[in-house]
């Protein structure tokens, strides 16, 4: 008997696996770290094949702590790190080089050079995108032709382009896949007309053999060969990591919101079958395509969330854990002055300023390292507040609470922040695997173990809420503060 679904949730610093039952309830999980590259100033890098291990030695790990049977597994579904570019031989389905990560900013220039071409505006209204090195399509432009034999290769058929999505599904089935959610992150994909813009292809020099075919979030990707895992079983469910949590929150309805705090903070409201165009600087994108049609959300990223704390504790050293920063945030009043703006690969929405770099304010001889650290803490709520304002002014309505998850959202500091920041209650729901369940919930409704959007809206439950408690006039200071530092940080970046 068929029991339940198994979520692979590949992230930026680990790929994690978690079975979960029809209730959404975690049967068991794994989680496998990787290594992170840094070649050179603003380069990141992953290595696919160390991402594929990782990935399925976490899948085998969940399935022996839960003893479970294969058989007793539904269906497969996959959330991955969108922008993630990743290149391999379509004979051999080998690597071609490392994986382009999200975070690198080595496309800077050539982002800069298409801007001058004029061709930001044709890409912002095909894609909903802005011209930044986030998005995989200025990647796959630097690796066409600065790895020799790439562009050759490419122009002859033998050369495959996926997102990180894309790379498993080919590992475990052989197919070459993506679906929408994955493929609005590009550059590369026309969001209303549903298929990659032959226009956009031509002016970027992107053959169009190289890319995926693009099928529903909600459909079948193909088998997982039985070497995998023991057992065939379907591979029904693809989204990317952010689309993923949307639907894992049950943000099903348009005007629903949540936020991730995870490496990054990313802040997706659901705006239904409308592609709203952003007037504010963030980004228009596809939520899902669930077997009923594209339907989209208005998106805003930052790209230091979570991160701020791995770097207190890993770079700085002032952290022995993560979990300390809440003690330590908590054991001083405020920061005593200290704005942290954590700009270490620019910043993302609505600012989208690649040369901006980190940096911490109001330092005085009193500052100690408990300042600094709530400081960092709530550089990620000032940086959420952003775009929640921007969000609002976009949809034309007022956000009346926020769904968050994510591994930072457990910080009860950083949510109660955030909630006065936002003056609006967080919701913070029973299951903090979101993500995972989204996929889940995308593998479960094609193979018919949910029935509907109604059950997934039915597992979903709240555990705690964060009732804004701050006044105005406080957060208003506190907010002047902020954009002041960010504002000094961009000036800074930007001297000549």
């Amino acid at each position: 008997m068929q029991t339940c679904i198994l979520a692979l949730d590949q992230g930026t610093t680990s790929s994690r696996a978690i079975l979960f039952d029809r209730s959404g309830r975690e049967l068991a999980k794994a989680q496998k770290p990787f290594t992170q590259g840094y070649p050179r100033p603003g380069w990141v890098e992953h290595d696919p094949l160390e991402i594929w291990g990782t990935q399925l030695a976490a899948a085998r790990e969940a399935l022996a702590a839960a003893k479970a049977s294969p058989s007793q597994i539904a269906a497969i579904g996959i959330a991955n790190q969108r922008e993630t570019a990743v290149f391999w031989d379509r004979k051999t389905g080998e690597p071609l080089g490392p994986a382009i990560v999200w975070q690198d900013r080595r496309t800077t220039g050539i982002c800069q050079t298409l801007a001058a071409q004029g061709l930001e505006k044709l890409i912002n209204e095909r894609t909903g995108l802005l011209l930044d090195p986030y998005f995989s399509g200025t990647k796959i432009m630097w690796f066409l032709e600065n790895v020799p034999g790439m562009r050759a290769r490419a122009q002859n058929g033998g050369l495959c382009f996926g997102t990180v999505d894309s790379w498993l599904v080919h590992r475990l089935t052989g197919a070459h896949l993506t679906d929408p959610s994955n493929a609005s992150r590009t550059l590369l994909f026309d969001i209303r007309a549903g298929r990659w813009d032959p226009e956009i292809l031509s002016a970027l020099g992107i053959p169009a053999q190289i890319l995926p075919r693009v099928t529903a979030s909600s459909s079948a990707f193909g088998t997982a060969r039985r070497e995998w895992l023991g057992a065939e079983i379907p591979v029904c469910g693809d989204l990317g990591d952010q689309q993923a949590a949307l639907l894992g929150q049950a943000c099903l309805e348009p005007g629903s919101v949540k936020v991730t705090y995870g490496t990054g903070c990313f802040c997706l409201l659901n705006t239904g079958a409308q592609a709203i165009a952003s007037r504010n600087r963030l980004l228009t994108t596809v939520a899902w395509d669930l077997g009923q049609g594209l339907e989209y959300a208005l998106e805003g990223s930052v790209f230091i969330g979570g991160a701020v704390v791995q770097w207190l504790r890993d770079e700085l050293r002032i952290l022995s854990s993560a979990a300390e920063s809440e003690t330590l945030a908590r054991s001083v009043s405020d920061t005593g002055g200290v704005y942290f703006v954590p700009a270490f690969v620019g910043m993302g929405a609505p600012q989208w300023d690649p040369d901006v770099r980190g940096a911490i304010f109001g330092i005085t001889r009193g500052t100690r390292q408990e300042h600094i650290v709530r400081a960092g803490l709530q550089s990620v709520a000032f940086q959420t507040r952003d775009l929640v304002e921007a969000m609002q002014k976009d949809a034309g309505r007022s956000i009346r609470s926020v769904r968050v998850d994510g591994g930072a959202s457990l910080n009860a500091f950083l949510m109660q922040f955030q909630a006065d920041l936002l003056g609006v209650p967080l919701v913070r729901p029973r299951s903090h695997e979101t993500t995972a369940l989204g996929a889940a919930f995308a593998a479960g409704l094609a193979v018919g173990f949910w029935k509907g959007r109604e059950e997934l809206s039915g597992i979903w439950q709240a555990e705690t809420i964060f009732e804004p408690g701050m006044d105005e006039r406080e957060r208003g200071a506190l907010v002047e503060g902020w954009d002041a530092a960010v504002s000094a940080a961009r000036a800074f970046g930007h001297r000549a």
